[in-house]
């Protein structure tokens, strides 16, 4: 069976690890809190209520500030140890975890000059806890949390919000499932009226986590006694009250010695004709013994929830460990890979977005099946192709000695013009796949997780990415345009071979003399409109053709120049310059986000603090 020391020395480890990551209940946690699972005893009073001398009677010792209006203004964790019999007593605070203090006129100035750190000289509150622990020969092993004194009025200095500041604080405490709850009350005042009981009643109805202490019954109006209260008539709980009979003002002001203070106690409740036959359950003596005891029993139910708890942050914190990255590392030639290591899974996400195995790369087919071809269909052809522009152009082409037979200038001009038109659409439809694939480097960029550590990196490979992007933009335009350009340079002979014979059907004379249908196509009116029609409508079914073939040859160019490349080669020159850089400049490279540091440094301490933990509740006998 485990010791009363080893469990409560357990989780008083635990609790000075958890204040020391920050860690110390309630607030926005990333995690479950470590420190609300674990069993504690809150001290609750309101001012005056004899809350301090209670717990000095308990230690045995004048360390606390005293003084008027709220002296604790920040939660006091009062960690006490037994030691063996004959050993010099002593405190440690766990801000100070090197320094002993054996003066405890030196402990109580402590706890005024660090709550000072923290508040300032103010009157403000902080829920930040100061960690004591005491190790004596006169005390048992027991856990308190003195949290400040409830209150009616704020005081001169103080902000009008400090009475529900006081009591919000209490109740992040008190409020907890595994907080046991002393509720202490001057036994001079009427119980009904006790802000420790009020609250109490609040978090805890059935009573079971609250433990009643009746202060100053010797300050009672002569002929009044609070029987009733103690024998738990006036106010039931689950355990029993505890009267405590404090030192006097006058007993402080004379430093009278708290152990000659427990004797008078001792002999107050013996000789009492009100308490007597309760004097063996009175006073702060059994009422340390019965706190330690419980506190005991309840870490022993808790304890395996507060191992599950532990295992579920474990892993918890090492999946976020991962998803975070691993510190990096000083060698140049370590730092060098993790750079290439990036990069590739940067490259992953980017050919998984054009493959389809991420959404995004249909939309470079989306520029092909629609908005290419809508803007092939908005050519204005029909207004280059008009009677009066064919008119124009075919007149202008004769110059000054007019066609003979067809007007082979006007038509190749006619042609001409009408291919230009295609350059526009050419272009736009690189700049739309360009645009889709810098949209696809950012996303891919976006969703590489291991290169948001590295600001730096993300926005060089970023630059790098965009710069090849451009380089395969400029290819891209360079090979469509030389297509549209090589259907200008060489017209499609068959489609114009066929134009004789279209013309001598317009003529009326098919099968005749060769020559008499020659004669009679050059007869035709080359001054009618019908005859500048039908040389719009063959420039107009040649152009169409030509369309036909731009349009699927535009999307191979586009591919092959672009997507191809950027799925190849995104990254060719990147990679060659980086192998090139020092040491220096490499680190530069992967200068992480401070902040996303100072998380993975805080995630590692709290996984470590879990770990210990979990060693050391395993290694506590009674678990085997």
């Amino acid at each position: 069976m485990a010791t009363m020391e080893s469990l409560i020395g357990l989780v008083n480890r635990i609790q000075r690890a958890c204040t020391a990551l920050g860690d110390y209940g309630g607030g926005d946690q990333s995690f479950s809190s470590l420190w609300d699972a674990l069993p504690s005893v809150a001290v609750v009073g309101g001012q005056s209520s004899g809350k301090s001398s209670v717990l000095e009677s308990i230690v045995g010792r004048d360390f606390l500030p005293r003084g008027s209006g709220i002296v604790t203004r920040r939660p006091l964790v009062l960690q006490l140890q037994k030691i063996d019999d004959g050993q010099q007593e002593y405190a440690e605070f766990g801000h100070m975890p090197r320094r002993r203090f054996t003066d405890f006129a030196l402990v109580r100035k402590e706890i005024q000059d660090e709550t000072d750190r923290i508040t300032g000289k103010s009157k403000q509150i902080s829920p930040v806890p100061i960690h004591l622990s005491i190790y004596s020969p006169n005390v048992v092993n027991l856990t308190l949390i003195d949290l400040p004194g409830l209150t009616k009025v704020a005081v001169e200095g103080q902000q009008e919000t400090i009475v529900q500041d006081i009591e919000n604080m209490v109740r992040t405490y008190v409020e907890k499932p595994n907080c046991i709850i002393l509720a202490i009350s001057p036994a001079n005042q009427d119980i009904a009226t006790s802000d420790a009981i009020k609250l109490a009643k609040e978090v805890d109805p059935s009573g079971e986590r609250t433990f009643g202490v009746l202060t100053k019954l010797d300050l009672m109006d002569k002929g009044t006694n609070a029987q009733d209260v103690l024998e738990g008539r006036a106010y039931r709980l689950q355990h029993p009250w505890v009267g405590i009979v404090n030192r006097s003002q006058a007993d402080i002001n004379k430093n009278v010695d708290i152990n000659v203070a427990r004797r008078r106690e001792r002999e107050y409740f013996a000789t009492s004709p009100d308490y007597g036959h309760l004097a063996n359950k009175m006073g702060s003596e059994y009422l340390a013994k019965l706190l330690s005891k419980h506190l005991e029993s309840v870490i022993k139910a808790r304890i395996p929830s507060i191992t599950s708890l532990i295992n579920k942050s474990i892993d918890e914190l090492e999946s976020e460990l991962d998803h975070l990255g691993r510190p990096i590392a000083v060698d140049a030639g370590a730092q060098l890979y993790l750079i290439l290591e990036l990069c590739r899974a940067f490259d992953k996400i980017f050919k998984e977005h054009l493959d389809g195995g991420r959404p995004g790369g249909d939309r470079i087919y989306g520029v092909f099946d629609n908005q290419l071809p809508a803007a092939l269909r908005k050519l204005p052809f029909d207004r280059h192709l008009s009677v009066q522009n064919v008119r124009k152009i075919v007149s202008e082409a004769d110059g000054y000695q007019p066609h003979l037979i067809a007007p082979e200038q006007g038509y190749r001009r006619l042609i001409e013009g009408s291919l230009n038109y295609f350059r526009g659409p050419a272009e736009a439809s690189v700049d739309a796949v360009h645009f889709v694939l810098k949209e696809l480097v950012r996303k891919s960029m976006a969703e590489c997780q291991e290169l948001k550590r590295f600001p730096t990196l993300q926005s060089t490979i970023a630059g790098a990415a965009n710069e090849a992007l451009e380089k395969f933009r400029e290819e891209s335009k360079k090979t469509v345009i030389r297509l549209v350009d090589m259907e200008s340079s060489y017209l499609t002979v068959d489609f114009f071979r066929r134009l004789p014979q279209e013309v001598e059907k317009a003529a009326g004379h098919p099968g005749g003399n060769p020559r008499d249908n020659s004669a009679a196509a050059a007869n035709v009116d080359r001054y009618a409109e019908g005859h500048f029609r039908r040389i719009g409508s063959n420039v107009s079914s040649y152009v169409g053709m030509i369309s036909e073939t731009l349009r699927n040859s535009i999307p191979k160019a586009v591919v092959y120049c672009q997507v191809k490349e950027a799925k190849q080669n995104l990254l060719n020159y990147f990679y060659t310059q980086i192998g090139k850089k020092e040491g220096k400049q490499l680190s530069d490279l992967l200068d992480e986000d401070p902040a996303l540091m100072e998380k993975r440094l805080q995630y590692a301490k709290r996984l470590e603090l879990y770990k210990k933990a979990r060693d050391e509740i395993d290694s506590v006998a009674w678990i085997r």
